[in-house]
């Protein structure tokens, strides 16, 4: 089954489960609050488990990410990395705008600790500090990938990274994804047994709309670019683009709509050195979906809980965002544990609210992948204009040389 669908079931199952007390008056039973205890016990030991592997996926994804990247000499390469990160950096602060002018109005303050994790108590908990924190490893990984890119001694030292991120790819496709679905219970059951189940589910309703709405927008907002940039209609190329928007709805990955993404590019005439090229490197460094996704449930997480989201804690937060998730794993959900150590230690998030914020990405996850892949297009379009123009000026440069040897 598709994480998808495993998720609703467990967004389902815990609101169930959670409400039990309630419907049956056994809310105040020993064995109704066992039972949450439990809950919260086991999420309280993946949230641990979860932190402790934060760093070490962001220092070996973000460091072989920038390796490889920077070991790219095509003289495309630049101009795409340029534009991919523009592109997602815009969609943040766009995002940022957007949810500032309408979250303080339809979301409400949740009153009550679910939201916060502060509600009930876990039987036990087992303290595991990560080997370093999040910002340390952020330096680490810049320094490893930036280093390694510029030396030729080395491959060794890449190599062992290269292996490490198999590793956490491996943690993280083979016991996190697969937990996800039941961590993602335990938050709902939670939150349906300290009676604060209706107004986060509205929350959840009011992001889910605004979030699909404005990334159908920004879809919208790149293919204009294009057609400015290429003086010629581009709208055109979306009916082409279908197939890969719905390969990404079902297979929640940039990586595995490649294959299709790079027939609708052929399909909209983009030249094969282009397309073989821009469309494999966006679908790693191009995250504008994964971006609107993660600044609007951010928040209306926080104006949820109380926080009031400011400029001046997502202005930074947005441009270290774009950096994270370059490289993020090409499976469900890897957006967003690429960015939680972010998330936590630059807008300082809870437990309870971390949880929540995996719940909206992963349930939202088909259509920011959906709209990542579709603007790797527009980003196509405008890179196969790029080379066109630099085909041209080297064809009239090498005209003009041989008209002055014929001169002479």
């Amino acid at each position: 089954m598709k994480l998808l669908p495993r998720l609703l079931i467990g967004i389902v199952a815990g609101i169930l489960l959670g409400s039990l007390g309630d419907w049956l008056g056994i809310k105040d039973s020993i064995g109704f609050q066992a039972f949450i205890k439990t809950v919260v016990t086991f999420t309280s030991l993946f949230s641990v488990f979860l932190n402790f592997i934060i760093p070490l996926l962001i220092l070996t994804f973000v460091s072989v990410g920038l390796a490889e990247l920077g070991k790219k000499a095509n003289k495309l390469f630049g101009v795409t990395l340029l534009l991919a990160y523009l592109s997602t950096i815009i969609a943040g602060y766009s995002a940022f705008a957007l949810g500032s002018a309408f979250l303080p109005k339809l979301i409400a303050k949740i009153s009550g600790g679910a939201i916060t994790g502060s509600t009930f108590d876990a039987f036990f908990t087992i303290k595991a500090d990560p080997i370093f924190g999040v910002m340390s490893a952020l330096i680490l990984a810049f320094v490893l990938g930036l280093g390694l890119a510029n030396i030729k001694e080395g491959q060794s030292l890449l190599d062992v990274l290269k292996d490490f991120r198999a590793v956490i790819a491996k943690v993280l496709s083979g016991v996190i994804i697969p937990i996800i679905p039941f961590y993602i219970a335990g938050t709902f059951c939670k939150i349906a047994a300290a009676g604060e189940l209706v107004p986060t589910v509205i929350m959840f309703a009011k992001l889910y709309v605004m979030i699909l709405c404005f990334q159908w927008i920004y879809i919208l907002l790149q293919f204009s670019v294009a057609s400015l940039y290429r003086k010629e209609n581009r709208f055109k190329d979306l009916k082409n683009i279908l197939p890969a928007y719905f390969t990404a709805l079902g297979t929640q990955s940039s990586a595995a709509t490649i294959p299709i993404n790079l027939q609708c590019a052929e399909s909209n005439g983009l030249s094969d050195d282009v397309r073989n090229f821009v469309i494999p490197l966006c679908a790693t460094i191009h995250l504008a979906g994964d971006t609107i996704c993660l600044v609007l449930g951010a928040m209306g997480i926080m104006i949820a809980s109380g926080m009031t989201p400011t400029l001046a804690m997502f202005a930074p937060f947005i441009l270290m965002l774009g950096v994270t998730m370059v490289a993020a794993p090409g499976v469900p959900g890897g957006g967003v544990m690429a960015a939680l150590g972010i998330i936590t230690s630059m807008l300082g998030f809870t437990d309870g609210m971390q949880e929540l914020i995996i719940a909206l990405h992963l349930s939202q996850d088909s259509f920011g992948t959906a709209c990542n892949i579709t603007g790797d297009q527009a980003i196509a379009a405008i890179i196969d204009r790029v080379d066109e123009k630099a085909h041209i000026k080297e064809a009239s440069k090498a005209a003009d040389s041989s008209a002055d040897a014929m001169t002479d």
